[in-house]
């Protein structure tokens, strides 16, 4: 039960130690394909709220982030509008400054990238941020595939909105459900891992779910949650 699992890992955190509950169907043997969040999971920013720091409207940006990974908003697709919508008349060099001044990838993304495709799996990196950063961390670290939301770009200066369907917790599924069926697989084939509300419905059902210093809502609900250790940690399960 969650509860169980809250409490257990309560215990655990007190002597610096992090869990992770398996089924006893799971064979890791099995997994083929792995899915991954951006802001907050792979790296260590969330890439709107730098964007915003630099015309001074991180804390408007970010509140309305914090509310929505911690599901507090449930409509992903307008609290982005919505964010995106502060940005207008931002100059498009900004993105660039946030990437090579501020993005780092966290604690094991390294590894854990080189380990899974050493391995065979199936790398995915779906994103509710923008495809300017997943699109070069791409090819930094390795991924297979990329998805991510596309800003709106007119005369070097975001518009305040964004182009296309966004990117939302059901797309995440469906881009997961995508990658499975390129491997001949289902979800209980898949890694997922997520920091915030929008990741959940990606991360339900598969193999292993975990949690990455995420919000109290996925940690309850995920297989494994990661407060302590690295990325790289997730190597350990399969």
């Amino acid at each position: 039960m969650p509860e169980a699992r809250v409490a257990m890992r309560d215990i655990a955190a007190t002597y610096s130690a992090d869990l992770a509950f398996l089924s006893p169907g799971f064979i890791s043997q099995e997994l083929k394909v792995l899915a991954m969040d951006m802001d907050s999971t792979l790296i260590n920013i969330e890439c709107i709220d730098e964007i915003a720091d630099f015309i001074g409207k991180k804390t408007a940006v970010s509140d309305i982030t914090e509310a929505t990974m911690r599901g507090e908003i449930k409509d992903f697709k307008e609290s982005l509008r919505r964010r995106v919508a502060l940005l207008a008349g931002v100059s498009a060099d900004v993105l660039e400054s946030v990437y090579r001044e501020r993005l780092q990838p966290n604690p094991g993304a390294t590894e854990l990238l080189a380990g899974a495709s050493q391995r065979g799996l199936y790398t995915l990196l779906v994103s509710g941020g923008f495809t300017f950063f997943t699109d070069r961390l791409k090819e930094q670290l390795g991924f297979e595939q990329a998805q991510a939301n596309t800003l709106e770009i007119i005369d070097g200066k975001l518009t305040g909105k964004v182009l296309g369907d966004i990117v939302d917790g059901a797309a995440k599924a469906a881009y997961l459900h995508g990658a499975c069926t390129i491997m001949n697989c289902n979800k209980a084939n898949a890694i997922a891992i997520g920091d915030g509300s929008n990741d959940l419905p990606m991360m339900d059902g598969v193999g292993i779910s975990i949690a990455y210093r995420a919000k109290p809502i996925v940690k309850e609900k995920a297989d494994a949650a990661f407060d302590l250790v690295g990325l790289d940690a997730a190597l350990l399960l399969f």
